[in-house]
């Protein structure tokens, strides 16, 4: 699968749709995308190529690690995330792969910041603050 920037000069390529699918409802995911959650598909980065120039912002997350994202100079997508929390994984921004087939996600967390107009499904994980 290929993920890429809305320029087209930042990509990603992974083997799948990933097996850990977020949905965050965090107020800085709401700030990253302008949108009332961000969803990202997580991969272990060793399966992940990375093409094209990049820029990377990082901030502290609620759990005190750093979280950063990696985005376009040139258009600002944002294209992936990596958590300091979780050195060994890598995460690419769903709406980047422009699939209205991809799949949900697994679980929504940060829910207690969740635009009230929105749910997800009541058959997927749901976590008030992060997975914990």
């Amino acid at each position: 699968m290929k993920a890429r920037c809305q320029c087209g000069q930042l990509g990603a390529t992974v083997p799948g749709p990933g097996d850990q699918i977020v949905a965050c409802h965090c107020l800085a995911c709401q700030r990253r995308t302008g949108a009332p959650f961000g969803v990202i598909a997580y991969y272990d980065r060793a399966v992940v190529t990375l093409t094209g120039e990049v820029r990377e912002y990082s901030r502290v997350a609620d759990s005190g690690n750093s979280f950063t994202t990696g985005f376009c100079p040139t258009c600002g997508s944002t294209l992936y995330a990596r958590a300091d929390k979780h050195p060994q994984m890598i995460g690419i921004t769903v709406g980047s792969f422009a699939d209205p087939g991809h799949p949900p996600p697994h679980r929504a967390v940060f829910e207690d910041t969740r635009h009230g107009w929105f749910a997800f499904a009541a058959e997927m994980a749901h976590f008030p603050q992060g997975r914990t």
